[in-house]
């Protein structure tokens, strides 16, 4: 989100580009007209709309590209370590943001596709740091917890970044935010263990009943992957197409929520910024709840493992797809659209308790793996989502925003129907530990 804050700060600068080190005094007189404020003008750089592009993008290349690699180093190395290193690299990158668009557009691509990669790297590890902390009735809201975090940095950055651009200057934006991510790396390493049994600040009573909680789950991980018998796994097949259904309108509205609130509700910019802030936010409490009521369910033995996912999936498919279908006739007030939305993104938090947490349950030995696998999936659909939209927008602007919304539904309830009918929740036999088949 960093870039995407201070990217129109870089190229649309208050002042005429100038060197890179360009500064400017401004004079500000007080009522005895004593006071001298010196203010310091941020460079600005003459980049073209398909250079921002690439620049947008950079961290996306690294993070597809080191997705499935990622996933299976994961297995192989200590979780702690690589999260670890892999945030205080990303966090340290980005303090050389400004100097390495100073020295040029080049070196900028290869550090953000580098932290793209380092970025992937913590998405798919810390899936295996909760395979040995949280035990099965736990497992949701601390998953859930801990990916809301998503939600409160993009909602932290959107709505602090601007101002840091304004009064700052936009390489503070990499500085502060950079700064934090560096002192939480500091925090990482001597607060968190691979496995409770080695974590030296924790109770007898806690870790004996983590152990107790986990004792009957297979999930030391394995260097060898049974390839062929995951490509003809159906419940692994129906938790990856989920991936791929289930972002499709979470990325439409990531692309152009801000364009259709400006174009179609006449919003202005400032305005849309704020709204989608408050979305954000909504997201970020929401997933917090779906993890919440997912293991509530299962503490009461009021549903089993099966029915709450597939549940939670079908409220946060069938609900978000009914709504959005609605919002091209709700356009003519911006009250009801923003009501509409709200429902959208809380309901489609649910399936963060429910089939994009599924892989857990099926295959824990090779939640790497199979986390970095399903990651591609997101991204393309990341790719192909925004493309499609923009070709209906580019047909005809009216009548695209009603295909967009009526696609996006009908590409959600389709994974939808394919993971009510082949998902599982028990571990697979090409998951267990005397699994021979080995390709």
């Amino acid at each position: 989100m960093n870039l995407s804050i201070a990217l129109p700060a870089m190229v649309n600068g208050t002042a005429p580009p100038g060197p890179p080190n360009a500064s400017s005094a401004i004079a500000l007189d007080d009522r005895n007209g004593t006071l001298m404020e010196l203010k310091v003008l941020a460079p600005v750089y003459a980049w073209n709309p398909e250079i921002q592009g690439v620049l947008l993008s950079s961290l996306s290349y690294g993070s597809f590209v080191a997705s499935v690699p990622s996933g299976y180093v994961a297995g192989l190395v200590r979780p702690r370590h690589l999260i670890g290193a892999a945030l205080l690299t990303f966090s340290a990158l980005s303090l050389f943001i400004p100097l390495a668009a100073e020295a040029g557009v080049a070196l900028l691509i290869v550090l953000r596709t580098v932290q793209g990669v380092a970025q992937v790297m913590i998405q798919t590890s810390q899936y295996l740091i909760w395979v040995k902390w949280a035990p099965p009735l736990e497992r949701n809201q601390l998953i859930t917890i801990s990916i809301s975090g998503l939600m409160l940095g993009s909602l932290t950055v959107l709505l602090v970044g601007g101002f840091l651009s304004e009064t700052l200057g936009w390489p503070y934006v990499f500085y502060i935010f950079g700064g934090i991510g560096c002192a939480c790396s500091c925090l990482w390493f001597p607060l968190a263990y691979d496995d409770p049994a080695a974590h030296p600040f924790i109770s007898a009573a806690e870790r004996d009943h983590i152990a107790r909680a986990l004792a009957q789950q297979d999930c030391e991980p394995d260097q060898s992957l049974p390839i062929k018998a995951m490509v003809q796994s159906l419940p692994l097949w129906s938790g990856l197409l989920s991936q791929f259904t289930e972002h499709w309108f979470f990325y439409v509205l990531m692309a152009y929520l801000p364009t259709y609130l400006h174009s179609v509700l006449h919003v202005d910019l400032k305005a849309s910024g704020f709204l989608s802030a408050l979305l954000l936010g909504v997201a970020f409490v929401s997933i917090i709840l779906g993890g919440l009521l997912a293991d509530f369910l299962l503490s009461r033995n009021i549903l089993s493992l099966l029915v709450v996912r597939r549940l939670l999936t079908s409220v946060g498919v069938l609900t978000p797809s009914l709504f959005s279908v609605l919002l091209p006739w709700v356009s003519f007030s911006l009250g009801v659209t923003m009501a509409f939305l709200v429902l959208c993104l809380a309901t489609s938090s649910l399936c963060q308790a429910g089939a994009l947490v599924n892989f857990m349950d099926i295959a824990p030995r090779y939640t790497g793996f199979i986390k970095g696998l399903s990651l591609v999936f997101a991204q393309l659909s990341g790719v192909i989502a925004p493309t499609v939209s923009g070709f209906f927008l580019s047909q005809d602007a009216e009548l695209g925003w009603r295909n967009i919304f009526l696609l996006s539904a009908a590409v959600d309830v389709s994974g939808l129907v394919f993971f009510l009918v082949f998902s599982r929740a028990e571990v697979q036999d090409w998951a267990r530990a005397q699994t021979l088949t080995r390709l």
